[in-house]
């Protein structure tokens, strides 16, 4: 791969990496994700990569780099951990409604569930790991800085 397919690929990382932190914010503030401490926490994580998507956008730098895979690390701590939430959330409803369920029926009707949505955190994994993608190499890291 040439220098200029390299950036052009890190281009375009960089651009699906935006829109999925936008599309994400919106989606979450449409769903009203922000009734808790706990929901508020994609939120502020993605307002945050948000920043840091400008920072590099404006002024690229090793700094912007290491602080874009700082916060793409806590995004995904944030998807497995939001999995486990809503899992949790889900396992509650179904044990309110039929204690003797089957742990095999149990398990299934928790991941099929439409609220909360089981795996929807994988969402903000999958953002990190698109970004942590993006990072992977950067010129900025070699140099200590954009060439």
């Amino acid at each position: 791969m040439t220098p200029a397919d390299a950036a052009r690929l890190r281009s375009f990382l960089f651009f699906l990496l935006t829109i999925g932190l936008v599309a994400t914010a919106c989606d979450l503030v449409l769903l009203g994700h922000y009734e808790s401490a706990n929901q508020l926490v994609p939120l502020v994580l993605i307002a945050a990569a948000l920043v840091i998507v400008l920072w590099q956008a404006i002024a690229p730098s090793a700094a912007s780099v290491k602080s874009l895979q700082v916060a793409m690390g806590f995004f995904l701590i944030a998807g497995a951990l939001g999995v486990v939430l809503h899992y949790r959330g889900n396992l509650a409803m179904q044990l309110d409604m039929d204690p003797g369920q089957p742990a095999w029926e149990l398990f299934w009707k928790i991941m099929r569930a439409k609220a909360p949505p089981a795996l929807a955190p994988g969402a903000m994994a999958q953002l990190g790991l698109l970004g942590l993608i993006y990072c992977h190499r950067h010129p900025a890291l070699a140099t200590g800085d954009i060439p």
